[in-house]
């Protein structure tokens, strides 16, 4: 997208700042619903390529420039969300949502303006951690758009059934059965503090490079879960791991196995979480799920085309 300045003062036009400025709302949005940072640029990148392909005369008549983005946007998305569906079922290994690093990292170092923008807060939010964004995975194409424009991004019913082509009742409707999923798929608890969860991640940490087994199992819940994503490129789980025992373990081999990997504490989908580097090369993301003082859920993102953010 070409950017002109004004003639005299060098200002941008202010409708063309309009435009451009909802490409982070639109990517926050898109992200949501299909759980793929690569495919939300696709998307939001043929939002302004239909824009575009639109007579000037007929973006003029436009009432609201954001929400014909919005409403052409979540439209492409809900296409794609019933392919990608299929896609994941042809998937190699276990499918896990592209892990998103901090804003700064992700905007290739942002400005302090920047990093106060309204949708940065939006993308920290628990609507974003790694746990719910499994749990949005677990529904149907159209209880997700409904759940996401709704209960994350505050849309009422009667606008979301205009971008959806469904009744407002049946979008209400929608956003009832993508209520009882997350309640079914997520503990009744208040999230811990994200000092608390850096405290748990650290001696986590410190544990796996130790290989100190017992330390492991006191800071994993007995029905821990470890889900590894390779996407056929790198060696993973092929299943899940379950139980603190089987799951200590586990690391402690890996640890034993890969000597010369380092890791470091950093934020993955606005939570504590681990980095993997060898040789200079993120080669793992560590994504967890903290209930109470345990580590019920460990997401480890190891595809390389889902790495592409991850700087060491």
């Amino acid at each position: 997208m070409t950017i002109q300045s004004g003639p005299e003062d060098g200002l941008l036009d202010p409708g063309l700042a309009a435009l451009v400025g909802e490409r982070r709302r639109l990517l926050n949005l898109a992200y949501r619903l299909l759980g793929s940072l690569s495919e939300a640029e696709d998307v939001v990148q043929e939002t302004y390529v239909r824009w575009y392909a639109m007579s000037r005369q007929r973006q003029e008549a436009v009432e609201s420039v954001g929400g014909w983005l919005t409403t052409v946007a979540t439209r492409i998305c809900l296409n794609q969300l019933g392919s990608a569906r299929a896609r994941r079922e042809q998937y190699v290994g276990q499918w896990i949502p592209e892990p998103l690093p901090e804003p700064a990292e992700r905007f290739g170092g942002a400005s302090a303006a920047v990093a106060d923008d309204p949708a940065d807060r939006v993308t920290l939010d628990e609507s974003v951690n790694m746990a719910f964004m499994v749990v949005l995975e677990s529904m149907t194409p159209a209880e997700r758009v409904v759940f996401v424009l709704h209960d994350v991004f505050r849309y009422a019913f009667a606008e979301i059934a205009e971008i959806v082509g469904r009744s407002p009742a049946a979008c209400r409707q929608l956003a009832s059965s993508a209520r009882r999923r997350v309640r079914e798929a997520r503990p009744v608890s208040r999230p811990m503090p994200a000092d608390q969860a850096a405290d748990v991640v650290r001696s986590f940490k410190r544990a796996w490079e130790a290989k100190d087994i017992g330390a492991l199992i006191g800071l994993l819940d007995p029905a821990v879960t470890a889900i590894g994503d390779g996407g056929g490129h790198v060696s993973a789980l092929p299943h899940p791991v379950e139980g603190g025992e089987r799951v200590a373990h586990f690391l402690v081999q890996l640890a034993a196995r890969a000597t010369d990997l380092t890791f470091t504490e950093r934020i993955v989908n606005g939570r504590p979480g681990l980095l993997a580097v060898h040789a200079g090369r993120t080669v793992a993301v560590y994504a967890f799920d903290i209930v109470g003082d345990r580590i019920t859920h460990i997401w480890a993102v190891l595809n390389p085309d889902k790495l592409r953010l991850w700087t060491t």
